[in-house]
């Protein structure tokens, strides 16, 4: 592994903001931080094809890219609607998992992905990070809108940033996971965006709601303890016809969060899917079930790789 303070490939421009924090005045991470231990994944590997790990340069990131004109609407938040990638700086093709952060669809951060880059940098996996709009300055279905559009940006730089196309992947955690499960079974938004769902290998779906949303319904007036499923339901779209799609819950998740993953799984697999994995983490909560995602051999994190090589 390189040494943090022989490395500079993060340049003095790097801003706390940008991956970790706190930053000491060399742009690294303060000593006993345990951001340093995600920093330290970015300078181990970087992929070849095939997936083999070799010892590569660092990860370089970049932030703050606009993945639409902030000044196309009026719509409140716009500004959020940047994403940071986390790249190998090998030339590539790698695989890139696009990930949307959790918070409930009514807060949370995109920088929260770091850990979560750090593991799939093992792997040699690129991430993408997407902020998107929150409620309630907006509602139903414009975070689901932004999100397919942040992986329409993805779609259309892939030569860019060195991304492999034929493995791009979408994610996300809780909320993010919810979106990515959203856009796996309601192909009209990311067709809305010129994407076709077999540009995707695949989506993975952690501790994701599948019925609609808590913060939908709240937007609604609906009752919270009142279930709903409909088109702001991943389950309304139950079909044969998906791409892969891992399902990952927590055997300590939120209140009946394991059961309707549970549920999901087995409906897609009644209407005859072979394409959905379901994987339950053991010893871990809600928010356990990504926190130590960047120590070796996390088994979330091997659940990833796993599916992001087989596809």
């Amino acid at each position: 592994m390189l040494n943090r303070a022989e490395n500079n490939t993060f340049g003095p421009n790097l801003m706390a903001r940008d991956i970790f924090s706190p930053f000491n005045h060399k742009g690294l991470c303060a000593a006993g931080d345990p951001a340093a231990r995600a920093l330290d994944c970015f300078l181990v590997a970087s992929p070849t094809p095939g997936f083999t790990m070799t010892a590569m340069p660092a990860f370089q990131p970049r932030n703050e890219l606009p993945y639409i004109d902030p000044h196309s609407s009026d719509s409140p938040g716009r500004e959020r609607c940047t994403l940071d990638l986390y790249l190998p700086k090998s030339p590539g093709p790698f695989p890139v998992v696009v990930w949307f952060h959790g918070g409930g669809l009514t807060g949370g951060d995109k920088a929260e992905a770091a850990f979560v880059a750090a593991a799939l940098a093992r792997q040699g996996i690129g991430l993408i990070a997407p902020a998107y709009r929150l409620s309630p300055h907006i509602s139903f279905p414009a975070y689901v809108q932004d999100a397919a559009l942040a992986v329409s940006w993805v779609m259309k730089n892939l030569s860019g940033i060195g991304a492999d196309s034929a493995h791009v992947f979408v994610g996300g955690h809780s909320a993010g996971g919810y979106l990515a499960a959203l856009l796996a079974m309601d192909v009209r938004f990311l067709e809305a965006v010129g994407v076709r769902l077999s540009e995707i290998a695949g989506f993975i779906c952690v501790s994701a709601q599948v019925m609609t949303h808590f913060t939908v319904r709240a937007e609604r007036g609906i009752p919270q303890e009142q279930v709903v499923c409909d088109e702001a339901a991943p389950a309304y779209f139950t079909r044969k016809d998906t791409r892969p799609i891992l399902l990952a819950v927590a055997d300590d998740d939120l209140p009946a969060r394991l059961e309707e993953n549970a549920f999901f799984a087995a409906s897609l697999r009644a209407a005859g899917n072979e394409r959905v994995s379901f994987e339950i983490i053991p010893g871990r909560n809600h928010a356990s079930i990504v926190d130590p995602m960047d120590q070796p051999d996390d088994p979330l994190a091997r659940l990833i790789g796993k599916f992001v090589e087989s596809h």
